[in-house]
């Protein structure tokens, strides 16, 4: 739709029927034919009254943009197309500025697109609501929470890549002003057993497969675990891969939305472990051993994984062994233990697998509530958001407990539904002043009370069997059902006394039916004991209680031995039959809004469209019978002013404008149609009509009036635009003819100018030439006359001294000559002077061969002048360094490679600066002379050729190793006792201190060091004078070092850029110390 285009009322451009409750007739056909109508053209939206018709479209619409929420915001729920937002903003609005409560209710089944609808509604009251730094966390929070939760209770199946697999109610709340403050999540029914089992084609929930697919290679080495998906027997490989779910993605997302939910990282850590638990558990495999009694004792195949599942948990390997393979039995006083064989073990293990997850995943609803609870105590205003299963019916019969309890709470819901639009029905009636006539539907109380009733529903009678003593099994149950729900109009059994299902061969023997309201339901009684039960052997729960783990404690309170209760735990049916009575009185408290949603196709394709699927569908939702009700007594009720506004053009009397009572006009408007009286009522403020074909009656008058309008407005716009168009062509003459007058004055203007311009520069020209040629001829005369004088006086002159200049002529001119060419000489090298650098060699060209001697004399006097001028700059200290990097010149040039890089670094020598140091203030008090150098060098350890660092400093008369971390002095050696220093040829540090033999120093051997300032302590060393004929420096790749008793050879050799950026030494063997130096 373009922007221009914009609908302002939802029978506007109708694609079919907008609302079902207008469909005409109305029958199932005619009810799926709109449908398909609607969603061929991308129409997902259909109402009933007030309730939303979702259809999921299997692919993106470009209907959820900012601009549609700007669009739906504070609109009338009728005033536009029919949208969610329409739904999601009527009820916001109820509950901003009427103070009432609301709840949404989606129902649908899998795959249908309940998930998305709450998604839907969540974001658009997030939009439309205040804003703020505080308001947009909680809106984020909020918001966050979906992706944790779908990680742990969504999951792929045969229906749907992202089905929730536990029903979830959320209650947003907010402040006076809308603002959301806070919200708290109920979940109910976790289907905890597909963590151990999944059907062909379906996989676990989410979060097993992202975590191996998303976790970094460190997390995963934590949790023990590997991203092969084939290693873990819970997860089923047919479908471990979804097309379109980018597993690694979803986990970064579900981090990072924990994260802003406000989980600590040791918090999810901690849920990543027991996640991993599980996987764990599920690889644990059970072999029976033989006991002297002749009862098979259940063992542990493979101990590894049970290790690391203990080691995950901080759990005794011993204990949880001992739990798999006993159970211990209390009654009253006594303990009885029991083995377990093979198949009892393989349960064990499988219930607490269910049972970790089950309640890890109720403590991850309990965490976020923590985090996005309100803050404040005052009155909160509350829109409940109810995300949960819809009808389950298997075709295959294959329905089992979780199927009997989903359908049970749909019953509940249903009835509901029913009670509460019933009610919204009678009440609009009454406020509008309009007689209220009682409408026939179905009550489904009878099925509810069949289930649910305390005394003989089949819920009780489960729960009873269950804590019957004796042999409790499936048949046992179903003996019971047929025994007390035989003459129930609608249960069915063919054990039962009721006589006509004897013979009904599409009802098993070990099955029963309930005649929903939906439609019939085949359960499988097998297996219904087991779920019920929900058994955990009590060894299990105390294993698991003590665990270290931070969050086994909080899961498992019943494993606490101080508080042991031999009362069973309630069972599954009990506690999720609380749990909907407490969901029914939360929403008995609040204004109901209704969300149906149906998936047209098994295919999860977009543009298919299975009639027999949505019939089915649309039948246990119970839409038609939802028609029938909000048809019962008036189809189509709106308010009197956008009544009249629509349909005010259908009579003269009220066009174009009314200015009376807006009743009053419609009571005018609907006289003059002459519609019959019964057809319609008036409300207080609303009018009622009772057929939707009155309606569609107006609705045809309505577009042939404005046919009629638009050809007269368009008669009349013609005309209006070819005046205008006229005028403006007699208007856009004048003005060019104007124009065009001007533009010819202009150019006939311009001709005249050039013209004139022309005849000008003519006359001027002529002039200036005449003026010239008389300057030139003056001119010449006097340089003609200047000429002849000059000839003249020469000519006198030179008869003059004539015989003067033939005497000293030569002589005269050659000494001008020489005189000249030294003035140019000189004056040039003032200006091609070189700098005053003494190391700059420049020196300018010789211009003539005869100034040879003299060029070369004035080059040395300057150099020499210029290194006396440099010399004189020098201080003490600086002369000093000179000195030093003179002598190491001497000493290193062209014999070791590390030399050329160390000309530019300045010898710093106190490189520690100890004297000001207060760490060094026992070395400093040792050391009394003036330290020379300080710096930490690495002392070669020549057992493994590893360095330790030493502080070494270096005096006059001495030089100290002392330890870097104290201070405490190791070694003080006098340089009288040095003989010789052996330094490599390549670009390493390493230099070996030999002592003089029979010196207390050389006792322990000589010292073998490593210095990033080699060459500094080196020429330092030689500087000090001490025995300087007999201090030697060996420069070699190869000499030998005395430690000890043992001389050990060192040997330099070059190795690849590959074994680092530093010289390493290694030992070889007792005699050889080798050290790799990287090649430059």
């Amino acid at each position: 739709m373009s922007k221009m285009e914009v609908k302002t009322s939802l029978l506007d451009n109708m694609i079919g029927v907008g609302d079902m409750v207008l469909l005409e007739p109305l029958t199932e056909d005619s009810f799926i034919d709109n449908l398909r109508k609607r969603f061929d053209h991308n129409e997902i939206y259909t109402y009933i009254g007030s309730v939303v018709i979702s259809m999921n479209p299997y692919k993106h619409l470009s209907i959820y943009t900012a601009d549609k929420v700007e669009e739906y915001r504070n609109r009338n729920f009728y005033e536009l197309s029919p949208h969610i937002y329409a739904l999601a903003d009527m009820a916001y609005r109820s509950l901003r500025d009427q103070d009432k409560d609301q709840c949404i209710l989606i129902t649908g089944e899998s795959g249908a697109g309940k998930t998305e609808a709450s998604k839907l509604v969540m974001s658009y009251v997030a939009a439309v609501c205040g804003k703020g730094q505080e308001v947009n966390k909680v809106k984020e929070q909020l918001l966050q929470s979906n992706p944790v939760l779908e990680a742990f209770g969504n999951a792929k199946t045969v229906r749907n890549d992202n089905s929730s697999r536990f029903g979830k109610y959320m209650d947003i709340e907010f402040d006076f002003k809308g603002d959301p403050i806070g919200g708290v999540i109920s979940n109910y029914l976790l289907e905890k057993s597909r963590v151990v089992k999944q059907p062909r084609g379906e996989r676990n929930f989410h979060v097993f497969y992202q975590l191996l697919s998303g976790a970094s290679e460190d997390t995963l080495k934590k949790l023990k675990l590997d991203r092969d998906f084939s290693k873990y027997n819970y997860l089923s490989l047919d479908s471990a891969t979804v097309n379109g779910l980018d597993d690694a993605a979803n986990f970064r997302t579900v981090r990072n939305a924990m994260q802003i939910v406000g989980f600590m990282e040791d918090e999810v850590l901690s849920v990543l472990e027991l996640v991993a638990a599980v996987l764990k558990l599920g690889n644990i495999e059970f072999k029976p051993e033989s006991r002297v009694n002749g009862f098979d004792e259940s063992r542990v195949k493979d101990k590894n994984d049970l290790k690391e599942m203990c080691e995950l948990l901080g759990i005794e390997q011993a204990v949880l062994e001992r739990a798999f393979s006993f159970r211990t039995v209390e009654a009253k006083l006594e303990k009885v233990s029991t083995t377990l064989n093979v198949a009892q073990a393989y349960y064990a293990r499988d219930a607490l697998a269910k049972n970790l997850y089950s309640r890890l995943f109720s403590w991850l609803v309990n965490r976020i509530n923590e985090s996005i609870k309100a803050q404040t105590k005052t009155r909160k205003k509350v829109m409940g958001v109810l995300d949960i299963y819809g009808f389950e019916i298997f075709e295959d019969g294959d329905n089992s407990f979780e199927q009997f309890i989903i359908n049970y709470c749909n019953e509940k819901l249903q009835q509901i539904f029913i009670e509460l639009t019933l009610r919204e029905e009678q009440e609009e009636y009454v406020r509008e002043g309009i007689e209220w006539t009682n409408i026939e539907y179905f009550n489904n109380a009878i099925i509810c009370d069949l289930i649910e009733n305390n005394q003989n529903g089949i819920l009780a009678m489960l729960d009873e069997e269950c804590l019957r003593p004796g042999t409790v099994t499936d048949d046992t149950f179903l003996d019971k059902l047929n025994t007390i729900c035989a003459e129930h109009q609608h249960f069915e059994s063919r054990q039962s006394k009721n006589s006509k299902f004897l013979t009904d061969h599409s009802l098993p023997h070990n099955c029963f039916r309930i005649q929903h309201y939906a439609g019939k339901v085949l359960y499988r009684v097998e297996g219904f004991v087991d779920k019920n039960n929900d058994l955990l052997y009590r060894d299990l729960s105390q294993a698991m209680y003590k665990a270290n783990h931070s969050l086994m404690k909080l899961l498992f309170p019943e494993g606490n031995p101080a508080k042991v209760n031999l009362k069973r735990p309630p069972t599954a049916g009990f506690q999720f039959r609380a749990s909907v009575g407490t969901l029914m009185r939360n929403l008995q408290t609040k204004n109901p809004n209704y969300i149906r949603c149906i998936k047209p196709n098994d295919k999860k394709a977009a543009h298919i469209f299975t009639d027999s699927l949505v019939c089915h569908q649309a039948r246990y939702l119970g839409l038609m019978e939802n028609v029938r009700v909000r048809r019962a007594g008036y189809a189509f009720r709106q308010a009197y002013e956008p009544c009249l506004e629509r349909y005010k053009m259908l009579c003269k009397q009220t066009w174009p404008h009314w200015k009376g009572p807006a009743r009053e006009g419609v009571e005018v408007l609907l006289t003059d149609l002459q519609v019959a009286p019964e057809e319609y009522s008036y409300g207080r403020s609303k009018i009622f009509i009772r057929n939707p074909r009155t309606l569609f009656f107006l609705e045809e008058k309505r577009r042939q009036c404005l046919e009629d309008l638009a050809t007269l407005i368009q008669k009349i716009y013609r005309g209006w635009k070819c005046r205008t168009h006229f005028l403006l062509l007699k208007k856009s003459q004048v003005v060019v003819a104007a124009w065009y007058r001007r533009y010819a004055q202009q150019k006939k203007y311009q001709k005249i100018k050039s013209a004139t311009v022309v005849m000008q520069s003519f006359i001027r020209g002529w002039k200036a030439r005449k003026i010239l040629r008389e300057l030139k001829y003056q001119k010449r005369c006097k340089e003609a006359v200047t000429t002849i004088a000059a000839y003249w006086h020469g000519t006198q002159v030179r008869r003059e001294y004539r015989k003067f200049f033939r005497a000293n002529a030569g002589r005269k001119i050659y000494e001008f000559t020489v005189q000249r060419i030294m003035q140019k000489y000189f004056l040039g090298l003032k200006n091609t002077m070189p700098s005053m650098s003494p190391i700059d060699k420049t020196w300018p060209v010789r211009p003539y061969q005869f100034l040879e001697g003299a060029h070369t004399e004035l080059r040395r006097i300057f150099h020499l002048w210029r290194c006396k001028k440099y010399r004189g700059q020098f201080t003490a200290e600086k002369k000093a360094i000179y000195e030093e990097k003179l002598e190491a010149s001497e000493i290193f040039k062209d014999k070791k490679a590390l030399y050329p890089s160390s000309v530019s670094q300045p010898f710093k020598g106190d490189y520690l600066e100890i004297n000001k140091n207060p760490k060094y203030q026992k070395l400093n008090s040792v050391v009394e002379e003036k330290i020379l150098l300080a710096d930490v060098v690495n002392k070669i350890n020549r057992a493994n050729g590893k360095g330790a660092p030493r502080i070494f400093v270096l005096t006059k008369n001495s030089f100290v190793l002392a330890d870097q971390k104290t201070g405490q002095v190791k070694s003080s050696v006098p340089l009288p006792d040095v003989c010789s220093v052996s330094v490599s040829t390549q670009t390493d540090g390493f230099f070996a201190l030999k002592l003089k033999e029979g010196t207390a120093a050389a006792a322990k051997g000589d010292f073998l060091l490593s210095s990033d300032h080699l060459i500094e302590i080196i020429t330092k060393l030689h500087r000090t004078g001490v025995n300087h004929d007999q201090f030697n420096i060996d420069i070699s790749d190869e000499f030998l070092v005395q430690f000890k008793q043992d001389k050990v050879c060192v040997k330099f050799i070059q190795a690849g850029p590959k074994n680092g950026s530093s010289a390493a030494c290694k030992r070889k063997n007792n005699r050889l110390l080798e050290v790799c130096v990287p090649s430059p």
